[in-house]
């Protein structure tokens, strides 16, 4: 195997781990100059080269060329007999330099494909920091008008000319506290005698930008004088400033001094950025940075009208009527919240609750001194629209019983939230002919729920969060994709279909219980108290589905019907 020697190195002396070694002549057509040495097994070997390589002189500046290898990576170590030098590093990148004991070392790695060049001259002495400061300076201000408070914000740029800066001054007026200021060069800041002063980390020589964070106490509305920041010390002052009125307010009139009228979008993103409807900005006049400057506005606010931090997008109810007056209600609902911390729920008068649940798990509801539930709602943890969750109670009330024929009305709860929609399942004993009365609600297909954390799960007919939409006890099944129709059905049929139930749910009693000792014997010892159950709706016989739109909050919707026994008595 050729290993090439790279073209331009005179080797003085060549050796193979450790061992001389010859070199030879190049391919034919190639150089005579370019040499190469031959490995003559297969491993891992190391050539050391011994070579002489010039050094040119130019106007002062010597310079070293190291040929480029066939390698991808080449590392240079270069070591100069004296200190105080300058160094440059062409087609290549410097990793490491130190001076000790009269000499300077560098090292640098090659790109691999272009010669490495060292390039160095005498280090001269720069008196440019020891210079008289010279700066230009640019300080963008935001202020924003807030029902109780005011908060500043500015960001400061500044352009060395000539020195180098170890502290910048800003002037402060009276009605300003800071309480930050950050930036990649900034050490400490302090506030003393209506000003603040920057310091920063070494010396800047050529550029610095850091932003200010504040806050004032200003009239809530009216004339308002707009304090102002100033940089001090500068040359030339440039920037602008800013005012927003955060909430229901706007900005009637402006009086200013040393400014003029701009755009938001002059200013730079600190202020591009605001979405405030009510913002002025004002562009600082070019001139000499002492200039006066002055910005008042007039600000009118107005009543902020409460709106919903809390809203039922959607409630379902099912109902399980039976003719001895019971009535079993299932009522869910999919709220978006922001602040409440509980729903109010007001249920019929005697009515027992059976289970409460939130988000499918069990909890216990509080009550109010009226006897009104109170249910736990979510919160939402951010800026954003609130996600929509589901809470879920079930409850027992009794009504009259059912005759040969007559009217009924299913009151619902009322709860201290307004709701969007509310969908309404009737499930009717069997024997009976059912038709809805005009009212509140309106008949209609049935129609799955938009909310999606209360479309009932594809599974099938576990835990509370079953039976909306689907039977999900032993009697006449429901399907899950619609409820059963207002037809009777043929009492053979169903007769059949109460012995297959009953059969399956004898199966699955048993299955259930076995599991159940299985789950008590296991859990010996990690008893952690005794908590809610879980209910399933028993969806039972046809059904009629109506719906309502906009209840108001604290209102009880109620659904009217009239019933009147078969005449056939279930069978055609």
């Amino acid at each position: 195997m050729r290993v090439p020697v790279p073209a331009g190195l005179l080797v003085r002396e060549a050796r193979l781990d450790g061992k001389a070694v010859s070199l030879v002549p190049g391919e034919r057509g190639k150089s005579g100059t370019h040499v190469s040495a031959l490995l003559s097994h297969a491993g891992r070997s190391v050539l050391l080269l011994d070579v002489d390589v010039a050094v040119t002189s130019s106007a002062g500046d010597e310079s070293l060329a190291l040929p480029a290898t066939e390698s991808g990576v080449t590392r240079a170590s270069v070591q100069l007999p004296r200190q105080g030098v300058d160094l440059r590093v062409g087609g290549g990148m410097l990793s490491e330099k130190s001076e000790a004991d009269g000499a300077t070392k560098w090292l640098a790695y090659a790109r691999g494909n272009e010669a490495l060049t060292f390039t160095w001259r005498r280090k001269t002495e720069d008196h440019h920091v020891e210079l008289p400061l010279r700066l230009r300076g640019s300080l963008t201000q935001l202020t924003s008008l807030a029902e109780d408070s005011t908060s500043v914000y500015a960001e400061a740029n500044f352009e060395i000319v000539q020195g180098a800066a170890r502290e910048i001054k800003i002037q402060l007026p009276e009605k300003i506290t800071i309480n930050q200021v950050s930036g990649a060069m900034v050490a400490d800041w302090e506030m003393k005698n209506g000003e603040l002063a920057v310091t920063f980390l070494e010396p800047v020589e050529h550029s610095a930008r850091f932003v200010i964070t504040g806050e004032s106490r200003l009239p809530r509305d009216g004339i308002i004088d707009i304090p102002l920041l100033r940089l001090e010390n500068t040359e030339r002052d440039e920037g602008g400033v800013a005012v927003e009125v955060l909430g229901a307010g706007e900005i009637k009139g402006q009086k200013i001094q040393g400014l003029e009228e701009a755009d938001a979008t002059d200013l730079g993103e600190l202020v591009a950025s605001r979405q405030s409807p009510a913002l002025v900005a004002f562009r600082a006049r070019s001139g000499d940075a002492g200039a006066t400057r002055s910005l008042s506005v007039n600000v009118a606010r107005y009543d902020q009208q409460p709106v919903l931090v809390a809203n039922i997008e959607e409630a379902r109810y099912q109902v399980l009527l039976s003719t001895d007056g019971k009535e079993l209600v299932q009522a869910r609902y999919a709220i978006r919240n922001n602040q409440r911390n509980f729903v109010k729920v007001t249920l019929p008068a005697g009515a027992t609750v059976w289970s409460v649940a939130l988000e499918g798990k069990p909890v216990r509801p509080g009550q109010s001194p009226d006897g009104s539930l109170l249910l736990p709602l979510e919160k939402s943890r951010g800026s954003d629209d609130a996600p929509a969750f589901a809470v879920e109670i079930l409850y027992l009330t009794k009504a009259t019983a059912w005759e040969e024929k007559g009217r009924e009305k299913v009151t619902l709860p009322a709860l201290d939230l307004p709701i969007s929609r509310t969908g309404l399942l009737l499930y009717y004993p069997p024997l009976f002919h059912v038709s809805a009365e005009a009212g509140t609600f309106r008949l209609q297909d049935y129609q799955n729920p938009t909310s999606a954390v209360l479309e009932p799960p594809a599974s099938g007919p576990t835990g509370m969060m079953g039976g909306m939409g689907g039977g999900m006890g032993p009697g006449i099944a429901v399907s899950n994709a619609a409820p059963t129709s207002g037809k009777q059905f043929d009492r053979l049929e169903q007769f059949a279909q109460l012995q297959s139930a009953d059969k399956d749910l004898k199966k699955e009693t048993a299955t259930q219980t076995l599991l159940d000792s299985y789950r008590g014997k296991s859990s010996a010892g990690r008893v952690t108290g005794i908590l809610p159950i879980n209910v399933s709706f028993p969806a039972f016989g046809p059904s009629i589905y109506l719906v309502s739109e906009l209840t108001g909050e604290n209102q009880s919707a109620a659904a009217e019907f009239s019933f009147a026994r078969d005449k056939k008595g279930g069978v055609r």
